[in-house]
């Protein structure tokens, strides 16, 4: 599926799901007297400073709510794989995969561009405006992220073999 397809063109790649959207995805499935309560709990797994401490979360998770609600719980061990790489990171760039909202947000602007425009007369001219679109966007991307430096660092340090100083210079 999506992930092999991923894996044939970047096999370094690790893949981390969009916590947000599995969240999301998970009360669909609650019942509505039980979302507070049940995301105190949930928060406690996603937050959780080790994976081994987000497992044991889950499992307390499990235990207090998997009979009432299975499937969010199957949902959670069975994508875990996916869940989880962030842990492997320190905080500073957790921050910056445990979600899609910015490329979820860079879509849908490109997304608005095309959508006014009903009809492009040639493959040309679409990908023309997506190029001028793309331009604008990302011409609003100056300001860096909070602890950039440290970010920069510990970028350096995981993936020292793929991120250079000259990359985001």
């Amino acid at each position: 599926g999506f992930n092999d397809a991923i894996h044939a063109v970047y096999p370094k790649t690790e893949i981390q799901r969009c916590i947000i959207h599995q969240i999301r995805y998970s009360t669909r499935f609650i019942s509505y007297k039980d979302i507070k309560p049940f995301m105190v709990d949930l928060k406690l797994v996603y937050q959780a400073s080790t994976e081994d401490i987000a497992l044991q979360q889950l499992d307390s998770l499990d235990n207090k709510w998997g009979k009432r609600y299975p499937c969010t719980i199957s949902s959670w061990r069975n994508n875990w794989a996916e869940l989880s790489t962030y842990f492997k990171y320190p905080s500073e760039l957790r921050k910056l995969i445990y979600t899609t909202n910015s490329i979820e947000n860079f879509n849908r602007q490109l997304r608005k561009v095309t959508k006014s425009k009903t009809i492009f007369p040639t493959d040309d001219s679409l990908f023309k405006m997506l190029y001028l679109a793309m331009n604008d966007i990302t011409a609003k991307w100056k300001g860096r992220p909070r602890e950039w430096t440290r970010i920069l660092e510990q970028l350096i340090i995981y993936f020292d073999d793929r991120v250079s100083l000259l990359d985001v210079e």
